[in-house]
């Protein structure tokens, strides 16, 4: 009879990866720690541009919501005067929709962006608000007219902003209507 050893032996073999099970595995995982990274940073754009969408539009309500009552031209004077009458000279006393013609509200500029009640936005370095107001002809709403010779008007308001390292201002949204009599 033979005699058994209690253990038996183990056969010499492999143990551990080789360098190239190492390597691959180390690009796969590589790989993946890299797409999470690009997906992370895609998300955090949309993220800002939707946030600076959301920030446009309410700028643009704000100014929709200001002029929605209003005339087309100054109660008093009329189509005599386009733009802000000569005694209109802070925007509270603006009371017509011709008088916003041209104006820019800016953070950079110290007068807005504004609100509705036509107090400025406190902290919004960057943003702009600037309104372009034309006579329209009424029975084809893509004619402007000369100013003062329609009671339709078409209002734009174009929302900029400029970020710290931009060169220049980028149109964010462009909130357009038509405001008849």
């Amino acid at each position: 009879m033979r005699y058994r050893h209690p253990h038996p032996t183990r056969q010499v073999g492999r143990r551990g990866f080789t360098l190239i099970e190492s390597a691959l595995a180390t690009v796969i995982i590589g790989t993946g720690v890299l797409a999470m990274v690009a997906a992370q940073q895609t998300f955090h754009r949309q993220n800002d541009w939707a946030q600076r969408s959301a920030n446009a539009m309410r700028l643009a309500g704000e100014i929709r919501e200001l002029t929605l009552n209003m005339p087309p031209h100054d109660p008093v004077t009329g189509v005599e005067f386009w733009g802000p009458e000569p005694n209109e000279t802070l925007v509270e006393d603006w009371d017509d929709i011709d008088d916003f013609d041209d104006a820019v509200f800016s953070f950079d500029l110290g007068n807005g962006p504004i609100t509705a009640m036509r107090t400025p936005f406190e902290a919004m370095p960057g943003w702009s608000q600037r309104i372009v107001v034309s006579n329209i002809d009424p029975f084809d709403i893509g004619v402007t007219l000369p100013q003062g010779t329609s009671e339709m008007i078409r209002v734009e308001v174009i929302v900029e902003y400029q970020g710290p390292t931009d060169l220049e201002p980028s149109e964010i949204t462009r909130l357009i209507w038509i405001q008849p009599r």
